[in-house]
């Protein structure tokens, strides 16, 4: 029965927070479920960002409300990834919103945004809370899409220096480099933190600064990779690497 109920799934919405046996979807979600033209009775499938997924079955849909009915016996937890963190370069804002799309369908578990010396310069940089609740916006768009069921942490907005300077608590630490080394050991289960810099690259001193507290230099390419191509390689490659080892 669940398996006949899972195949017939229209749509994941993100609905946080504890549940009731019947859900109001957030306006978002009410206004992706008119978007599709769903109907009063298609099954969807819900989840809070934080591990709980369950079916239910769309009971109203109108103008202001859209409401889903979750259905018995379909309650269950998705164990959390391992830890993956991602220090995202404060850069063009749209380049900013793609990589976090595709992170986010890759299993990354929490983004900070670091400014890098020379994120300064870029223009149409994505920073400030409007920018970073559309980035969130764009984070559970993507959690919906994919089916997901964690969806990443987005710490504040801080600056390079101070991140590379951390404490990681043992973490594995990565910093995407050209000059950096080919594929580094990890364990299945391993705390990943990846650093990525901005357009333009990071800057010798901070270079230097990141190989004198541990960090890791990783190359993923003979060629210049931009950020947001860099990211969700890197992202990709780790996560590939954690599956096969877990």
């Amino acid at each position: 029965m669940e398996r006949a109920h899972r195949a017939a799934v229209t749509a994941t919405f993100f609905a946080p927070g504890d549940w009731a046996e019947t859900v109001q979807l957030t306006e978002a979600a009410r206004h992706h479920a008119a978007v599709r033209r769903l109907d009063v009775g298609t099954v969807v499938r819900m989840t809070d960002g934080v591990g709980a997924s369950a079916m239910g079955t769309l009971q109203r849909m109108d103008k202001r409300i859209a409401e889903v009915v979750i259905e018995d016996g379909t309650r269950e937890h998705v164990p959390a990834p391992s830890p993956l963190t991602l220090l995202a370069p404060s850069g063009d804002r749209d380049r900013m919103l793609w990589l976090a799309e595709k992170c986010v369908e890759l299993g990354i578990t929490r983004w900070i945004t670091a400014v890098w010396d020379r994120s300064n310069s870029v223009a149409n940089r994505g920073t400030g809370e409007p920018f970073h609740q559309k980035l969130r916006a764009r984070m559970i768009g993507a959690l919906e899409q994919s089916g997901g069921s964690w969806l990443p942490v987005v710490a504040p907005e801080r600056p390079a220096e101070e991140l590379l300077l951390a404490d990681w608590k043992g973490s594995t630490r990565l910093l995407l480099d050209a000059e950096g080394v080919g594929p580094v050991s990890i364990g299945g289960r391993d705390a990943l933190v990846v650093a990525l810099g901005p357009e333009g690259g990071i800057t010798p001193a901070e270079r230097e600064l990141a190989l004198h507290e541990g960090w890791t230099p990783l190359a993923l390419s003979n060629s210049t990779l931009r950020f947001e191509t860099a990211g969700i390689a890197a992202v990709a490659i780790l996560r590939s690497h954690h599956m096969e080892r877990s």
